[in-house]
């Protein structure tokens, strides 16, 4: 049958199990929106307050969900307004398809009103990326695009439309998506069977996971990775909800923020098994001294990591969901007794602390263990970036998979509020919790707006200290205490902009406010904020100082100001 370019857009995103997509319309996507109306009994659309807001809430709900995010942008600032959006999704390999509007063929290259190379600006932010300049394309480049973003390790891939590719006709044709394979199980049994041969001569091994594990969906197969060998398990930042935050092999995040026990188990197990992570910096540290004593062994699904930033003595590249089941195939049940009680002793001595000047002080800590506990490890948090976000990873208890939506590799301020209307758009029956501080919180609030237009009953927790925390943190430590241009004191009344948005707002000004708040605010299920004032000094540890070998973290903070 003939369609025109927007139908058989809309159609081939039915295809792929497209239900939801996330935008903001303008001049070269109107045809692109005529669609979105007449299949708007089988596609949601969710109009957002800024289009780097609905990127946000795509990659949200790709996290949460598994799924494909799709976003929509006009031309020019419309598309430009997603690049951050874009690289976020990038950085921390989210599969994503960015659509975008631009000028007619004819008027390409001219400098017309609202044109821009967007396929230019995203080169390096993207797996890949079309400029689509007829419409017999059109659908084949679509098909490609769900396939690239999702084959291998993931990312986003964006389609740039020429207003005049969406008017055309051409004939389509339904297609099932292509099969995505990830592995060559030829050729990866023998390294499989080299890697249990280091697994099983290993005395002490130490277990070390990333977002690699939630991305290829391979949780279970991981759990039971983890209780074959019989090894404390640590993850990063992306690596949060690869594994029960509350098991007991469990021992904390590594690196920066880390615990004081992942970085004696570090520094004194014999073998770092690494499965799907790469080395970044804020878990290594001082590169030269990371893991220099211990043999590393890599399961990943991208060659390019292997080797980049710390050498291995062997690596598997392949799907995690094929090289875990293999290797639980052929893994007998190690035991290690002895050096799981030296963790478990480890664990007891060096445990995270809450520190407070005042009793009825407000503590982030306590505020999300408190979370934590009246929603059993089972919400969903989002965060923006900054002391919040570590706090968020190192005290709640992650237990579902797909549970933590937070800016990695990018380090995006503003990322939370638009990632937590996508997943919960994406999980309706789940808490969802956007863990904010009130830097971040700026960077983004128009998005409560969303919120309250769709009645999306998101819970927007701000620590509001009056300073841009983490900054303050290094200038206190790094900088002689000279804190420049972080102090806020904006003077907002956060109970007056909850009542312009329209939303319901709670105000946390001791300890004793905590629990009922929180259990109000899960309670009341819709949209809500909540203003949760700290001190200005609660800082994050541990803390790895810049260049500093892993093994020294800093355990306290003097406050003498």
């Amino acid at each position: 049958m003939k369609l025109n370019g927007a139908k058989i857009l809309i159609e081939c995103l039915l295809e792929q199990g497209v239900d939801t997509v996330f935008g903001y319309p303008g001049g070269a996507v109107l045809n692109i929106y005529d669609a979105i109306y007449e299949y708007s009994d089988k596609i949601k659309h969710i109009i957002t307050a800024h289009e780097q807001g609905a990127c946000h809430a795509a990659d949200g709900y790709s996290r949460s969900t598994g799924k494909t995010g799709v976003v929509i942008a006009t031309s020019g600032p419309g598309a430009t307004n997603l690049v951050t959006g874009i690289a976020t999704a990038y950085m921390d390999s989210i599969p994503l398809v960015a659509i975008t509007g631009n000028v007619p063929t004819s008027l390409l290259g001219l400098d017309s009103f609202q044109e821009v190379d967007i396929t230019g600006i995203t080169m390096p932010v993207t797996k890949h990326n079309y400029i689509v300049r007829d419409v017999n394309d059109l659908a084949d480049i679509v098909r490609e695009a769900f396939y690239i973003a999702n084959e291998g390790r993931k990312g986003p891939v964006l389609i740039d439309i020429p207003k005049d590719i969406t008017a055309n006709l051409c004939e389509y044709q339904k297609k099932e998506p292509k099969q995505i394979v990830n592995h060559n199980p030829v050729e990866l049994n023998e390294k499989i069977s080299q890697a249990v041969s280091m697994i099983k001569e290993s005395k002490r091994p130490f277990i070390y996971a990333g977002g690699g594990v939630v991305s290829c969906n391979a949780v279970a197969d991981f759990k039971e990775f983890v209780k074959n060998v019989d090894a404390p398990v640590s993850l990063s930042l992306m690596g949060q909800c690869a594994f029960d935050n509350s098991d007991d092999y469990y021992i904390g995040m590594l690196g920066m923020h880390g615990t004081k026990t992942s970085s004696l188990v570090i520094n004194n197990c014999d073998l770092m098994i690494v499965v799907g992570s790469r080395f970044s910096d804020r878990v290594t540290c001082n590169i030269n001294t990371f893991a220099k004593t211990t043999k590393v062994l890599h399961f990943e699904i991208d060659p390019a990591e292997v080797n980049k930033n710390v050498g291995v003595d062997h690596c598997v590249v392949g799907d995690l969901n094929y090289v875990l089941k293999a290797l639980n195939d052929v893994l007998p049940k190690q035991s290690h007794q002895e050096w799981l009680s030296q963790i478990f002793d480890w664990k007891k001595e060096y445990p995270l602390i809450q520190y407070s000047l005042n009793e009825d002080d407000v503590l982030p800590q306590y505020v999300l263990n408190t979370l934590d506990e009246l929603t059993n490890g089972e919400a969903i948090l989002s965060t923006e970036v900054g002391q919040h976000q570590m706090w968020a990873a190192q005290y709640y208890n992650f237990k579902k998979s797909r549970s933590f939506a937070s800016s990695g590799g990018l380090g995006t301020m503003g990322y939370g509020l638009g990632a937590s209307i996508g997943c919960k758009v994406g999980n309706p029956d789940r808490v969802v919790v956007n863990v904010a501080g009130d830097g971040s919180f700026f960077m983004n609030l128009n998005e409560l707006s969303t919120l309250r237009k769709f009645n999306i009953p998101v819970i927007e927790l701000v620590f509001e200290n009056n300073v841009l925390g983490m900054v303050r943190q290094w200038q206190r430590l790094f900088y002689d205490k000279r804190f420049s241009q972080t102090t806020l004191d904006r003077g907002t009344d956060y109970m007056k902009l909850a009542e312009a948005f329209g939303i319901k707002g709670y105000v946390i000004r001791n300890k004793s406010e905590v629990r009922g708040v929180l259990e109000n605010a899960i309670k009341d299920n819709c949209p809500v904020l909540i203003d949760c004032r700290i001190d200005k000094d609660v800082n994050v540890l541990p803390m790895v100082p810049a260049g500093a070998c892993i093994s020294q973290p800093i355990l306290e903070i003097e406050i003498n100001d």
